[in-house]
């Protein structure tokens, strides 16, 4: 009987908590692993799975899937296949994949996913924004106008680019592409340009070599690191890229001026010729397969100068490609380079002999970023390229032991002065006010009657000779970005007072 009382006490209270349920139909779409190797899964028990859909396998792997036939769907593993194996559950999730954004996303080092890679707390983004979008059409571009300035006066004033253009930097392996790139985040520590570095298939003791500078030298509060090292999931590898460009299209969209360096395009082609070769898709030229083009395309074709009506912001990219003994005609090459607005090429060669950033002029072209240059390099800068490159042609004859006038020797010993400016540092860059001044001090040749180590001298300790003596100048120029004729007296005072303690006399110019 006690029994039975307990349960007629109890059964109201229960029958009250069963009543608060609301019963409704759950639709689960739960398929099986057949085959799990190489980073690539063949699963089947989810007809309706869409392309570019995201996969939930047992143990929170995610997946992505990129191959769909009528009984079965490949997908690349977005992380660990240690908990996978055949016969394990996959669930389907009707949703593509997406990467956090927003200002929380500034200093981190993350994965495509948004996973912290810094060992700093979980990432509180504002919202989740696919990492596959469209790039903004025609009507809603505006011309690229504003300069986007490196640091590296070989670039500013030979190969300027404009904020909002794709320049392709390409080279052979260990030419300073890397190094390019990160001085160029550098330089935006003087500006409002906001940085976001991918990392493609590198090795982590490089990825790191790289956020140390930056920490270093630069800005690193305004820069975003967004990594898919050798060492992770091919498909971690794949989406790195896509993902960097969605968190800088983020700032693009609401105003600012983002810069988008993928570091590099080689091995995201790489990468994608492996997974493709795994699901079987037919190859290629090379192997690869015949979307590759499109790989890239959709990729850089996102960044652009916004019109003023969508908030006139910019996404300036500026995507690696590695060639092999100097073969720009090979396949990647040759499709980035139709892609980007230019190319800067790193020349082996030059990089041997000393000569850094070894970019060749003759060889690399700015399609865009001409208009942009600041007037106050332009005005200097016209003929710089000429006169250099006419001197790289008469040197090859001094080298025969030809008989030269004064007229070619002359033009020689200026042409040997624009290289020592052309030459810089890593992680050094310099200021627009001290381009200027250098250049100036070039064009106006100030500087062949001294010796090499005269001009090495003034280069080190130009940025304290500036500020000491002319820093009214120097604010103007960086301000305007030009050059009035108040500012080159004043230049020039600065740089010829400097010079009248040196001796003029000719040694050995090197």
């Amino acid at each position: 009987m006690a029994i039975e009382d307990d349960i007629k006490s109890w059964l109201p209270s229960a029958q009250k908590r069963l009543g608060a349920f609301t019963l409704a139909p759950d639709l689960s779409r739960i398929g099986i692993v057949e085959g799990i190797g190489d980073g690539v899964a063949t699963v089947s028990g989810l007809p309706h799975t869409r392309l570019d859909e995201v996969l939930l396998f047992e143990g929170g792997t995610r997946g992505l899937a990129l191959r769909i036939d009528e009984r079965r769907a490949s997908c690349v593993l977005l992380g660990d296949a240690g908990k996978i194996s055949a016969g394990s559950k996959v669930f389907g999730t009707g949703d593509i994949i997406r990467v956090p954004v927003g200002d929380e996303m500034l200093g981190r080092v993350i994965d495509p996913t948004g996973a912290p890679l810094d060992g700093g707390p979980p990432i509180q983004a504002e919202r989740q924004d696919p990492i596959e979008r469209p790039a903004p059409g025609i009507v809603d571009r505006d011309l690229v106008r504003q300069p986007l300035l490196t640091g590296l006066t070989v670039i500013d004033a030979m190969i300027p680019l404009g904020r909002g253009q794709r320049e392709l930097i390409i080279g052979d392996r260990k030419t300073g592409k890397t190094a390019v790139a990160v001085d160029t985040m550098i330089n935006q520590r003087a500006s409002d340009v906001i940085c976001i570095y991918a990392a493609v298939g590198q090795k982590a003791s490089t990825i790191a070599s790289v956020i140390d500078a930056v920490r270093a030298h630069g800005a690193p509060e305004r820069c975003v690191f967004v990594v898919g090292a050798a060492d992770a999931a091919p498909g971690i590898q794949w989406t790195t890229p896509y993902a960097a460009c969605t968190i800088a299209e983020y700032f693009r969209d609401k105003g600012q001026d983002a810069l988008l360096i993928i570091d590099d395009l080689t091995k995201h082609a790489i990468i994608y010729r492996q997974l493709s070769l795994l699901l079987k898709n037919p190859p290629g030229r090379e192997a690869y397969p015949g979307d590759v083009f499109y790989l890239h395309a959709r990729l850089l074709e996102r960044a652009a100068k916004l019109s003023k009506e969508l908030g006139g912001g910019s996404l300036t990219a500026l995507p690696i490609a590695e060639t092999q003994a100097g073969n720009l005609s090979a396949y990647i090459p040759t499709n980035l380079i139709s892609i980007t607005d230019g190319q800067i090429y790193l020349e082996p060669k030059l990089f041997y002999e000393g000569q850094k950033p070894a970019v060749n002029v003759g060889m690399s072209v700015s399609r865009v970023g001409g208009k942009t240059q600041a007037k106050a390099i332009r005005s200097i800068a016209e003929s710089l390229k000429l006169d250099y490159s006419q001197f790289l042609e008469l040197e090859v004859f001094t080298r025969f032991g030809a008989m030269l006038d004064a007229r070619t020797k002359a033009r020689i010993e200026h042409g040997k002065r624009i290289r020592v400016v052309l030459a810089q540092d890593e992680y050094q860059p310099l200021s627009l006010a001290g381009q200027v001044a250098l250049l100036l001090a070039v064009a106006e040749r100030r500087l062949d009657r001294f010796p090499l180590s005269v001009l090495l001298e003034l280069k080190s300790g130009l940025a304290a000779l500036l500020q000491n003596k002319c820093p009214r100048a120097v604010a103007r120029i960086e301000e305007s970005r030009q050059l009035s004729s108040e500012d080159k007296e004043a230049l020039l005072q600065v740089i010829d007072g400097w010079l009248d303690g040196r001796s003029p006399e000719p040694a050995a110019t090197g």
